[in-house]
């Protein structure tokens, strides 16, 4: 991307694809002109995003984590993954293992899981 960081139309077109949802939803919510230059957008993002600091929440979160009465299996994953994007430390394979436990025995995710 060196290259092109002097062709601010390129730059401003590719930065979405560097987002996560909350910056997406974020960006997708600038209004339209407000941004004139890939420095102004930098600095927006920065003032948005730089000052906020989440502190690292301990795999024990992940631990207690269930599929809620009502939830779909789609809403409970997105929970699941948000929360262990905020966990400070490699689990993978505890994430993993936590998620499917977490699952109610009659789903079939879980049956397969298991299997």
């Amino acid at each position: 991307m060196a290259v092109h960081s002097r062709n601010e139309v390129l730059m401003c077109k590719v930065f979405p694809s560097s987002l996560g949802p909350v910056a997406m939803q974020w960006f997708d919510g600038l209004e339209k002109g407000s941004i004139s230059s890939f420095q102004e957008l930098t600095r927006a993002f920065g003032a948005q995003f730089g000052t906020c600091s989440r502190v690292p929440r301990p795999v024990d979160f992940l631990l207690f984590m269930v599929m809620r009465e009502g939830e779909t299996l789609k809403t409970c994953s997105d929970r699941y993954w948000e929360m262990f994007n905020e966990i400070d430390g490699d689990f993978e394979d505890v994430a993993i293992r936590t998620f499917m436990v977490g699952l109610p025995t009659e789903n079939e995710l879980r049956k397969s899981l298991t299997m």
